[in-house]
């Protein structure tokens, strides 16, 4: 039978060839809110100084585990960068541009600059340091697990506040993806200001129907 990958590696050995290569300060990046219709990216950048049991990739954990270990990160002792693009950015430079953008800032706004970041998936250029592209590094990275983790939880709980602003589309329910539920609100209500307005289905749409959200 075969076993998921997150259950027979260690979560710790890119961090460990690291320190074995000579560096100090390892973060973890990693990014939610890159496919949905509406809402912020948020990227986050993370550096362990303690092991933290039950870390993932935080598609593969409930909510109320994410929650739980959300707590825990969020303690003070480990060191946490969070940067968060709004959508009308995300439509000003593309969802590519916004997502190397969010990565970087959280990046920057770790109170202890790492020498070597490990990426989830991504080819970061343009950074004072070192960086790692690892694929599926949310499922083999402490780090970038714990990042993933508080991206998604960050993410969540903005959108479930979105929600009582803009009610009737789901934001609570489905964060903004792109579910037929979510389809056939935007159909009835049109696009609320917190909505992508570069993604389909609404470059899909007629002028008429984005009187005043059109891009600039």
């Amino acid at each position: 039978m075969n076993r998921d990958i997150s259950e027979i590696i260690d979560k710790w050995y890119f961090e460990k060839k690291g320190r074995e290569q000579g560096f100090s300060f390892i973060a973890g990046v990693d990014e939610a809110g890159r496919g949905p219709l509406a809402g912020p990216i948020v990227a986050v950048a993370v550096v362990l100084h303690s092991e933290v049991e039950g870390i993932d990739d935080s598609k593969k954990l409930t909510e109320r585990k994410r929650e739980e270990l959300f707590d825990i990160l969020m303690s003070g002792e480990h060191e946490i960068g969070i940067a968060i693009i709004n959508n009308k950015e995300i439509d000003r430079i593309g969802i590519q541009e916004a997502n190397y953008r969010a990565m970087a800032e959280s990046i920057l706004k770790l109170k202890i600059k790492p020498d070597l970041v490990l990426v989830d998936g991504y080819n970061l250029k343009g950074l004072p340091c070192q960086a790692w592209k690892i694929i599926k590094g949310d499922q083999r990275s402490a780090s970038i697990g714990a990042a993933s983790i508080i991206a998604k939880v960050t993410r969540d709980k903005i959108m479930k506040e979105y929600d009582k602003e803009y009610p009737g589309y789901g934001f609570a329910k489905h964060k903004g993806y792109g579910t037929k539920e979510h389809l056939l609100a935007i159909e009835k209500l049109g696009p609320s200001p917190i909505h992508r307005l570069s993604f389909a289905p609404f470059v899909d749409m007629s002028e008429s129907l984005l009187p005043e959200l059109k891009l600039k």
